[in-house]
């Protein structure tokens, strides 16, 4: 399986008194993954929207590691899970740059849906984006 990394230096405002990350920022960096995944593969979620394609959450895990603090630099690493007809299971690793400490593990689940939220089958309607995702997951 293609695993895709982007890095990110952790800001100011993600921390909280004791300097280190709050928790809920894990989530909006597993997005910030998701979002890099789905553009190297050719498809941001600009493109997505253009094309009626809403990938809305089922659901979200995150298990916390140990901490990022302020100013570290993170490697947000994503990958494809598992892609089934209707839906895509993404999992991800944050880890430090400098130390290769494992910050947090996760995974995030999303539906393939139009903009009614009306769920597609991406295989029939989207074949070049579903091999694009199938070919990320082998």
């Amino acid at each position: 399986m293609r695993k895709f990394e982007m890095e990110h230096r952790v800001g100011y405002a993600e921390t909280d008194a004791m300097a280190i990350v709050h928790h809920s920022n894990y989530i909006r960096w597993f997005e910030m993954g998701r979002n890099d995944l789905l553009r190297s593969l050719g498809y941001p979620y600009s493109e997505l929207e253009r094309l009626g394609i809403w990938m809305p959450v089922i659901g979200v895990n995150c298990e916390y590691k140990n901490p990022s603090v302020f100013d570290e630099v993170v490697i947000i690493r994503s990958w494809v899970e598992k892609l089934k007809g209707a839906s895509v299971y993404l999992a991800y690793e944050v880890i430090g740059k400098e130390d290769g400490q494992v910050k947090v593990t996760g995974t995030s689940s999303h539906g393939f849906t139009d903009p009614d939220l009306v769920p597609m089958r991406l295989k029939k309607n989207f074949p070049e984006l579903y091999e694009r995702l199938a070919s990320a997951a082998k």
